[in-house]
C-alpha cells in the first residue's frame, strides 16, 4: 500500500510558477514510477507527465513540454511537478498517482493522492 499526499496548489497569476508536491509513504518510493494528472473543471482527468524509475521522463504534449517538469526525489519520498509560466487553462485539480509501470493511461495508476487545486487568473 501507498499513501500519496500531494501540496502546493493555490492561485497564481498567468505567468507564474508553482510547484506541486507530492510526498509518499507506506511501501517502497524508489519501485513506483509517479505520474501527475489534472482534472480541468468539467472535464476528464488527463495526464500530465510521469517519472519513471529508469529517470525517463514523459510528458504529454506540447501543452505542457517546456514549462513543465518532474524531478523526483527518492531520498525524501516525493516527486514534484514544477509549473512555469502558467496559463489559465491550466486551473485543474492536480493529481499525483503511482504505477509499477507508468504509462499514460489511468488504468496503470494502483494509488492515488486526494489532488491539490491550481487556479490561474488571467
Amino acid at each position: 500500500q501507498v499513501q500519496l499526499v500531494e501540496s502546493g496548489g493555490g492561485l497564481v497569476q498567468a505567468g507564474g510558477s508553482l510547484r506541486l508536491s507530492c510526498a509518499a509513504s507506506g511501501r517502497t518510493f524508489s519501485s513506483y514510477d509517479m505520474g501527475w494528472f489534472r482534472q480541468a473543471p468539467g472535464k476528464g482527468r488527463e495526464f500530465v507527465a510521469a517519472a519513471r524509475r529508469s529517470g525517463c521522463i514523459t510528458y504529454d504534449g506540447d501543452s505542457v513540454k517546456g514549462r513543465f517538469t518532474i524531478p523526483r526525489d527518492n531520498a525524501k519520498n516525493t516527486v514534484y511537478l514544477q509549473i512555469n509560466s502558467l496559463k489559465p487553462e491550466d486551473t485543474a485539480v492536480y493529481y499525483c498517482a503511482a504505477a509499477v509501470r507508468a504509462t499514460m493511461s489511468r488504468a496503470q495508476y494502483d494509488y492515488w493522492g486526494q489532488g491539490t487545486k491550481v487556479t490561474v487568473s488571467s
